[in-house]
């Protein structure tokens, strides 16, 4: 009882500590920033021709982009000349975090979407114009520009790759579609699927398979629900006591919990059943899947495969840098990004954003990148629903 004690004890002092320095970062950052304005406002600089203006391109603007972008247009010289293009399909941010429970709590669901703007990127005191707005979508990488969608092209100085993390099937996960409007009709669409099925099987413990099932059940108690996955615990990832914690609380409210075992994809059939991999069938009106999570490297597969991960995540330096000599000025951010990050997430992605900008100021200053990215333990901490009353962090 007295070590379970001082175990906790030394956990909150950790993460007290933790956001200490996250504070204390965003106060230098802030009094930095409000300094570098005041200079700029009482110094005159020289205007720098167009055609000498370089960009800094930011490729994708969730956490990670959002980020790496606010920083950029808040803490680059204000010379003139550097300008940061932010790059992204989708018309607005995806709050990602809530997309399990608006798939099954109706009347909410415009709620996750927060209209991109050009002062979304920086705060009220940034200059204005620091950033520029592309919404497209980049289809390659080139060592000196990228190439979107539209076949426009960008030439670039610096470029930072936050694209991220996607999945095969969408929601619960992701949106999978660029505009607001088409996101809030398939969340819809999940809700009434869920309303209307009897039998319903979610595929994968992690968060969002956890998160769903359990906010499933709790809204509809009558229905059977069953939770499928292929480790011998839910929410893998982490600590024994957040697992032990959601397996009670998946098991209080009523959802079958079903571990070491897996969805066969060809034995699903929609409304009637799915097959396991150990052999046994599941009734199931609607299955729901909630694992395939990938990151989205491919833009730098032709351009650098050699950085390609195993698990398909993009190499890199602990400068972020792309762990390519022959392109020191490609950084990398976010889930997309090879760290040792156990649990990927929107606090490991800012910190990363963090660095990779920090590290691209430097360089546009004519130092050497020199901030490095580790892991730390509060980096991992998560704040995990389980039905609408319980919650574990």
């Amino acid at each position: 009882m007295v070590v379970e004690r001082i175990k906790r004890y030394w956990s909150i002092t950790r993460l007290v500590g933790l956001f200490l320095q996250i504070y204390s970062s965003l106060f230098r950052r802030k009094l930095s920033v409000k300094l570098s304005s005041f200079l700029a406002a009482h110094t005159k600089t020289p205007v720098v021709p167009p055609e000498e203006v370089k960009n800094i391109v930011v490729v994708g603007a969730a956490f990670a982009g959002y980020f790496a972008a606010r920083i950029l247009a808040t803490e680059l010289p204000r010379n003139g000349r550097y300008r940061v293009v932010v790059v992204e399909p989708n018309t607005h941010f995806n709050f990602t975090w809530v997309l399990p429970r608006f798939c099954v709590l109706e009347g909410h669901e415009d709620k996750a979407f927060i209209p991109y703007t050009p002062d979304f990127f920086a705060h009220a005191y940034a200059a204005k114009g620091a950033v520029s707005w592309v919404r497209d979508k980049v289809e390659t990488v080139k060592r000196e520009s990228i190439v979107l969608r539209s076949g426009d092209e960008i030439p670039y100085e610096y470029l930072i790759i936050a694209t991220g993390s996607t999945v095969r099937n969408g929601l619960p996960s992701r949106i999978g579609a660029e505009t607001r409007d088409e996101g809030v009709k398939l969340m819809r669409a999940v809700q009434a699927r869920i309303k209307a099925a009897k039998t319903i099987v979610v595929a994968g413990g992690g968060a969002a398979g956890v998160e769903i099932a359990t906010d499933a059940k709790n809204q509809y108690p009558e229905k059977e629900i069953t939770l499928v996955h292929s480790r011998q615990a839910v929410m893998h990832r982490f600590g024994p006591g957040l697992q032990t914690g959601a397996m009670d609380a998946l098991k209080r409210l009523g959802v079958e919990v079903v571990l070491g075992d897996k969805v066969l994809t060809g034995s699903i059939i929609d409304g009637e059943s799915v097959t396991l991999s150990g052999g046994r069938t599941i009734p199931c009106d609607y299955f729901i899947n909630c694992t395939g999570t990938q990151p989205s490297s491919g833009l730098i597969a032709d351009l650098a495969p050699d950085t390609i991960s195993p698990t398909g995540h993009i190499k890199v330096k602990p400068t972020l840098q792309i762990d390519d000599d022959s392109l020191p000025n490609v950084y990398i951010c976010g889930d997309v990004a090879d760290t040792d990050a156990p649990n990927p997430n929107s606090r490991i992605a800012a910190r990363q954003a963090e660095i990779a900008a920090d590290n691209v100021v430097l360089a546009a200053k004519g130092k050497k990148p020199s901030n490095t990215y580790k892991t730390q333990w509060g980096y991992g901490v998560i704040k995990l629903t389980l039905g609408f009353v319980s919650t574990l962090s």
